[in-house]
């Protein structure tokens, strides 16, 4: 059984167009210079009005203010967040006590595909 010309073309053409379109699995990871590059961002960006926090942001910053230190949820000044959120994991633990630098942090990581 023959295949037509024209339908192995189509076939060929919709197989290379897969291999073009489908993005690989096992997404990048963020490293140490994501982090200090959307922590520099967030530092720039948080006092502008190109920011604006969410929800989520504003609980997360009263507590890292706030927690006790045996129930800390952020490392301690100079330290980063940890977090199995790749739009915070990596951010500075001082600037997660601020709804804007996080608001900044998130957009950068989200920008950068995290």
């Amino acid at each position: 059984m023959a295949i037509s010309p024209s339908r192995a073309v189509a076939v060929a053409a919709m197989a290379l167009l897969s291999l073009i379109v489908v993005r690989p699995t096992g997404a990048d990871v963020p490293g140490a210079g994501d982090f200090a590059a959307c922590n520099a961002t967030a530092h720039h960006e948080m006092t502008g009005t190109s920011v604006s926090p969410n929800t989520s942001d504003h609980q997360r910053a009263e507590i890292a203010r706030t927690a006790a230190p045996s129930s800390r949820t952020v490392e301690p000044v100079g330290r980063l967040v940890e977090s199995g959120n790749p739009q915070i994991h990596g951010m500075e633990s001082e600037g997660a006590k601020h709804a804007a630098f996080q608001a900044a942090y998130r957009s950068c990581m989200r920008r950068k595909g995290f």
